[in-house]
Formats: structure tokens, sequence, C-alpha cells
């Protein structure tokens, strides 16, 4: 691997706007299409709005199974309950991963009246062996996401999985996330790592970057999906008069089949279909024989 080789972007991608649990508007960035090209990945929503209407009903009461859902708040305030018994706040700057497992029922309210709301939620599978587990759930605060600057004008916030040796704050197995929201002043350049066998996309929420080598101009609200060029170490991210900030994302495919519908993310259509008979039945998130 030559650490200095950036990759490319292969295809640029638009968000798609919807709405989703009662009536929150947001943006589709990683839609299923996509999920088999950028696994184990299997959506990404942005949701920003300063606008009530377009949020306070938020998330009720919901299930989950077989895979992780992360939220990562940049304004505004969530509040998490689960039928783990689990409960958080989720502020600005925070972060939750909860990992659905075998099942779980969750809700996310939005606990303010006014303001902007603006965040992200990205769902990462789980493989096939670990579908099954146990119900998790943390919750971050903004204090607790280290944050780094390897050069002048570039900050990189730590979500998840390893920045250049520096351990961000949730690592995971199998997928090896690797989860960074960048900040780049006008005029800068950087090379930022990446394993060179993860699947691996850039996120632009504000402003507009310069990806890869040759460069392409990714603009706010525009996914990068980058190529998986043999060697490459990287992924070369500049600026020009203004400054960006962007997710880039990253994590090691898992190479299953992938079956869903809505909450439930399995490997075949049995398991989707014993998934909804244990939830009819009341035995949603017990432990199986």
């Amino acid at each position: 691997m030559t650490e200095t080789v950036s990759r490319t972007v292969e295809r640029i991608v638009f968000g798609q706007p919807t709405s989703d649990g009662a009536g929150v508007k947001l943006l589709r960035v990683l839609t299923h299409d996509l999920q088999r090209r950028l696994d184990p990945f299997l959506m990404l929503d942005e949701f920003r709005s300063d606008n009530p209407g377009d949020y306070i009903a938020g998330f009720p009461e919901h299930p989950h199974r077989g895979f992780e859902t992360v939220t990562y708040m940049l304004d505004g305030r969530m509040r998490h309950r689960d039928s783990a018994g689990n409960e958080g706040l989720l502020g600005p700057g925070g972060l939750q991963w909860m990992t659905a497992g075998r099942g779980l029922m969750h809700s996310e309210i939005p606990e303010q009246e006014d303001g902007l709301m603006h965040g992200f939620q990205l769902w990462v599978n789980l493989p096939a062996r670990r579908k099954m587990i146990p119900p998790a759930y943390r919750d971050l605060p903004a204090e607790a996401i280290p944050i780094y600057q390897p050069a002048d004008g570039v900050e990189v916030k730590a979500i998840a999985g390893a920045y250049d040796g520096l351990k961000g704050a949730i690592e995971r197995p199998d997928t090896e996330p690797v989860y960074l929201d960048i900040r780049l002043e006008p005029s800068r350049e950087h090379f930022f790592r990446l394993p060179e066998t993860h699947n691996a996309f850039v996120y632009v929420y504000d402003g507009a970057a310069d990806v890869g080598s040759p460069a392409r101009t990714v603009t706010v609200r525009q996914m990068a999906i980058l190529s998986n060029t043999a060697g490459a170490g990287g992924v070369c991210l500049a600026t020009g008069a203004t400054p960006v900030r962007l997710l880039l994302i990253a994590g090691q495919p898992l190479n299953e089949p992938i079956a869903q519908y809505g909450p439930f993310v399995m490997n075949s259509r049995a398991e989707l279909e014993q998934a909804f008979t244990d939830l009819r039945s009341g035995r949603f998130g017990q432990e199986t024989a």
C-alpha cells in the first residue's frame, strides 16, 4: 500500500428528500440500491431544519433487528428511550451508538420546541453470526469524542475507528468502521489514510471539497463514493476559497447476503419472517434457544 496514493471519486450521489418516523423531513443519502457497493453500510440520513414542523413529532417507538444505528447530532436535542431500559439525551456534538442485535423497540423524540435540528443517522450492518446478539446502547457527549488537528487548518473529530493511529470514540469488530467529521479551512489540502480493504465515501454537509486525485469537486449535500483503488492508502481532500465540513466514512465489507424489510436487516427472507413472528408474539428481543 502506498500511503500517498489517493483514491478517486467513482460516483457522485445526490440525496433523496423523504420523510420518516412521524413525518420528520430528511435527506436520504445512502439508499437501498447502494448497500452492496458500500457494504457494510445500509443507510445514511441527514436531518437539518430550523422549522419545528419538519421534526417536532420525531420517531415514536419502533423496532429494529440485525444491525447498528449511529446517530450523530450537530445541533439540537433528541431523547432516546428503548425496551432494554436505556434512556439518554443526545445533545449538540453528541453520539448515540445502538446495537439492535436480536431486537429492540426504541423511540427518538426531539426535546426542543424550536431552533435548528441537524444531525445524521448511519446504519451499519452486523455479520450473520452476530445478528442475534443482545442489544446494547452507548450515549457519548461531545466532550467524549476526541478531536485531532493533524495540520494547520485541519480538524478531525474521530467518532469511530482509528485516525492515523489515534483512537476514535467507538471501536467495533467485524466491520471496523472509520467515521470522521472533518473541517478544512480555506486553501488547505490534506491526505487522510484509510484501510485499503474498506469501502469508503465522503459526504459534504457544508461548503465544497476537491476529493481524490485527480480531484473532483463535491458540493454541499452530495456524497462521493470512493474507488477501491489497489495500492491507495487513503484520500486527498482539499478546499478553495471557503471552508468545508464533511463526513469521511469507511468500513470493512461483510460480503454476506442482505435481506431487509423496513427496520429489520437479516440474511434471508426466512429470518425476516421470523422477526415479524417474534414481534407479533411478544418474543421480540428475547433470547432464543
